[in-house]
């Protein structure tokens, strides 16, 4: 009773829906695993659609974007709200009679677009992680659950697809724990498979349902007793799920030490508990497609995911000391505490802000305070997002999932909270860009235009970069892919009506040393009065792979001032950002500043930064210098009969082949691939195999270039190419 009264106390009289009947859910996966088809049943089960879309057709809800319809993929992540009410108890539920809303982000599975996933994860509560019945764990599978893992959010499994021929929802449950190490357990198996997938096993209630096949939209069902032929394997799933639970809850090990049955909703509640603390992965079978099995997963969200009171308090820095946690514990009564975690551009409204309210009520008129910019703003107007459609209101709550209008200097993951609350959240980290092209406008006309339009395209997505080459004068647009950077020229055109020229993209090569060196750098100018004096000795060696650029101040006996020493560390920077072969980034390098020499009265910041440059120019040159180029983990899923061409393909492209898997009739290569191999593979991958294969890729290392790739780079690296 005490708990209750606790919970209650957290929730203002004016909200709709309680924290405790808040979910705040995102749907991830890779791509074309069905993803944006569950999400659409979802939302038609819960009463918020009343026609269900395709995603061939381009009419899904959540896909509403011009390019996702064309393309038949997600782009961006779609936040959209719906409800349910479970108002039988057939299954024994936990949360009966009380209608609960569930905030769903669909996001995409494409890697281009693996920003969205990231900060999507970073604001939500639970997760359902979608997996392909024929292919089972992918590559941006993996992704995908480093991501949940790394914020801490617990997730449900949904293996979908089992109506599709080679389905095995066995093997994907295996590869789960396998490969993503997940506590994985099911609670709802398929009833039946491929052609006969007629419905799911309930394995805690140890029920059948069963699907009306003449029923088109799935919504008529009976629940029976199961199958004679499905039992054993239903009793053995419940028994795994028990002894499972058994190993991580006390109260479960209690019942089978003393070999007692485990009431239906005592294990229910433990499956509860240990999934919200990242313990356990409930795992549910069906078809989205056909329908098969969504019910289970909405129930299973209410059941088993958590609300915003079921997971830790966020945390975040105080402004004062960075070293001091603040914790903000959802309550709507405790001081405004939110995280802009997306921006987007609005034709009508303009700058959208998105904001997961972490503590706290906002309502429109009242002020909020930016730690970062150190500045106030006040709010104008409030509004929930269902996809491309806008609602306004008049205050948000604890647990929300909102967007605010007309707000400026906001980025993405910007604390948003009260003036007298001294703390920054943590905000989402993103991967650096892979690939680069230069653009330019046709006509002077789109030159303004263009300028704006990448500046607004910056602001919204933090994986796309554009900057001027300096060297060159080129305006340079970098991004995750091809793909990325074909949607973002897409839009320049669409949205903003700029008519631009893109060349070819640009690969971001990166630059080391393999020896060791010593260099030495002198800055001597006389004009005439004062000069300018700086001298620095240095030495430079191989750090370990992906470890970045260490410097050590190895000075002693004030030969270059402390005052200095700061410069010289600029000017090492400085000349490692424009390397000695073909001009690209240096990483991966140990530098120690040993010695130099200064001038009393010449001496200056100007004069030690060049003579750093000069030092690691001068040291790098010595220490065997080469080129790193970026390698892509590639897989692909092809019919059989295709395996050989395919392989011969990337073999062509530089690829190294890790392994081959054989699922039924379909074969899995994984290779790794240089990217710069890989422009245009999608046309080649569907000519080769008559349009039955697909691919995925995602960046995985960098990798030394071979000598004639380096010569014809350099070649036509004259003048310094374009960097990322």
């Amino acid at each position: 009773m005490q708990a209750a009264i606790e919970r209650s106390s957290v929730n203002s009289p004016q909200r709709d829906y309680s924290l405790e009947q808040t979910r705040n859910i995102g749907i991830a996966a890779h791509i074309d695993a069905g993803k944006t088809t569950a999400t659409e049943r979802m939302l038609f089960y819960t009463g918020l659609i009343h026609r269900m879309g395709d995603v061939d057709a381009g009419n899904t809800m959540t896909d509403w974007m011009d390019q996702e319809k064309e393309r038949g993929i997600t782009i961006t992540s779609a936040a959209i709200s719906c409800y349910w009410t479970q108002l039988e108890d057939p299954l024994d539920k936990l949360y009966l009679n009380v209608q609960h809303r569930i905030n769903i982000i669909d996001t995409p599975g494409h890697v281009d677009f693996t920003a969205e996933v990231e900060r999507s994860m970073r604001v939500l509560d639970g997760a359902v992680a979608v997996f392909c019945g024929v292919a089972g764990v992918q590559p941006q599978s993996e992704t995908v659950w480093r991501q949940a893992t790394k914020y801490g959010v617990p997730r449900l499994a949904f293996i979908n697809k089992m109506d599709r021929t080679g389905a095995d929802f066995d093997n994907a449950l295996r590869e789960m724990r396998e490969k993503l190490g997940a506590y994985a357990y099911s609670i709802v198996l398929p009833l039946g498979r491929e052609d006969n997938l007629r419905g799911a096993i309930d394995v805690i209630s140890q029920k059948a349902v069963v699907y009306d096949q003449n029923d088109p939209v799935g919504v008529k069902y009976d629940v029976v007793d199961i199958p004679e032929e499905e039992q054993e394997k239903a009793k053995n799933a419940l028994d795994e799920l028990i002894n499972g639970v058994a190993e991580k809850d006390d109260e479960i090990a209690e019942y089978v030490l003393e070999e007692k049955p485990v009431p239906n909703d005592v294990l229910k509640k433990a499956v509860r508990r240990l999934t919200c603390n990242n313990e356990l992965v409930p795992v549910l079978g069906g078809s989205a497609f056909k329908k098969r099995g969504v019910q289970r997963l909405i129930d299973s969200i209410i059941d088993y995911l958590p609300s915003p009171l079921d997971v830790p308090a966020a945390e975040g820095q105080s402004t004062d000391d960075p070293n001091e946690k603040v914790p903000v514990p959802p309550d709507d009564n405790g001081k405004f505490c939110s995280l802009a975690f997306k921006l987007m551009t609005d034709p009508y409204a303009g700058k959208l802000v998105f904001l997961r309210v972490y503590s706290g009520t906002l309502s429109k008129g009242d002020v909020i305070y930016n730690p970062r910019t150190r500045k106030k703003e006040r709010i104008s107007r409030l509004m929930m997002v269902q996809a491309d459609k806008r609602t306004d209101v008049e205050s948000i709550y604890s647990g929300d999932i909102a967007a605010m209008v007309g707000v400026k200097n906001i980025t993405t993951g910007d604390t948003l909270c009260n003036e007298n609350l001294n703390i920054r959240l943590e905000p989402p980290t993103f991967p650096q860009p892979v690939i680069s092209m230069a653009i330019e406008p046709k006509t002077k006309a789109d030159r303004e235009k263009l300028s704006n339009a990448l500046q607004r395209l910056a602001e919204e997505d933090p994986t796309f970069r554009c900057y001027t080459n300096e060297e060159t004068g080129q305006l340079i647009i970098a991004g995750m892919g091809e793909l990325h950077l074909e949607v973002i020229r897409d839009r320049l055109l669409r949205e903003f009506k700029v008519d631009a020229n893109c060349g070819a993209p640009q690969i971001a090569y990166r630059e080391t040393i393999t020896g060791s060196a010593e260099g030495e750098g002198k800055f001597i100018r006389q004009s005439g009065g004062r000069g300018q004096y700086g001298h620095c000795i240095i030495s430079i060696e191989p750090n370990e792979r992906g470890q970045g650029v260490e410097i050590q101040n190895r000075i002693v006996g004030g030969v270059i001032p402390k005052d200095y020493i700061n410069s010289v560390q600029d000017g090492l920077y400085e000349a490692m950002g424009d390397g000695i072969i073909a001009g690209y980034p240096m990483v991966d390098l140990k530098v120690s500043i040993n010695d130099g020499s200064h001038h009393e009265v010449d001496s200056n910041e100007l004069a030690f930064k060049m003579a750093g440059i000069f030092a690691l120019k001068d040291a790098a040159k010595k220490a065997k210098p080469i080129m790193l180029e970026p390698i892509m983990k590639v897989e692909v899923t092809t019919p059989d009969e295709y395996q050989g061409d395919l392989m011969g393909d990337l073999n062509r492209r530089r690829g190294r082949i890790v392994s081959i898997e054989h699922k039924s009739n379909v074969t899995f290569i994984h290779a790794e691939v240089p990217l710069a191999e890989m422009f245009g593979y999608a046309t080649v991958n569907r000519s080769l195999s008559k349009g039955r294969a697909s691919y995925s890729m995602e960046p995985s290392h960098f990798e030394p270039v071979p000598q004639s790739i380096v010569d014809s780079i350099t070649e036509s690296a004259k003048p310094s190419p374009a960097r990322t």
